[in-house]
């Protein structure tokens, strides 16, 4: 489903404002090419849309010169409000017997059209500012970790980013997820 042109109108106005706004993020990147890639991309708009009234705040935080791509992350303070109290796949929801969350942080992320961040990806990000500070954000979690019924979340706390490892079923109030997008 398309997004009706009003709702392209105010998003593209959003994602300059903040584009502008945080030039620290992407210091080499100009906003015109970027404002004609996702012109051309409709589906990516739809998907930022998400990302956006999720409470991600995306942002360009990087250009990918293997495909050519720009790389949206979502750059809220805290992990998104709308994308928390999730465990972390349909594996782990469907292994809750009682007190299951809405959803998945991987479903959810797969249903929007993103990505959950990676350790590396995370990491990046931390150097473009001071992010989950209250709140912590689920990652891409390796298979071999996974098997063995984990998955990883990180925070920012005392000054450092730590990454660490919950059972995957567990889910918590304060903890959601971050998303990446290539258009």
């Amino acid at each position: 489903m398309a997004l009706p042109e009003s709702e392209v109108t105010q998003l593209m106005q959003t994602l300059r404002l903040r584009f502008e706004k945080n030039k620290q993020r992407h210091p080499d990147i100009d906003w015109s090419p970027v404002e004609n890639r996702l012109r051309s991309k409709p589906g990516a708009l739809q998907t930022l849309y998400e990302m956006e009234i999720t409470g991600g705040e995306p942002d360009v935080i990087n250009y990918d010169t293997e495909d050519a791509s720009f790389i949206f992350c979502d750059c809220s303070e805290e992990s998104p409000k709308g994308r928390r109290s999730l465990c972390y796949d349909q594996d782990a929801l469907a292994s809750r017997k009682e007190h299951k969350p809405k959803h998945s942080a991987v479903g959810l992320a797969v249903e929007m059209g993103i990505e959950l961040l990676d350790e590396a990806l995370y990491a990046h990000l931390q150097t473009l500012g001071c992010f989950d500070k209250k709140t912590s954000s689920w990652l891409n979690t390796p298979e071999n970790v996974r098997a063995l019924g984990g998955a990883l979340f990180g925070d920012f706390r005392f000054g450092r980013v730590f990454t660490y490892h919950n059972g995957a079923e567990s889910y918590y109030a304060a903890r959601g997820f971050r998303g990446m997008l290539k258009v």
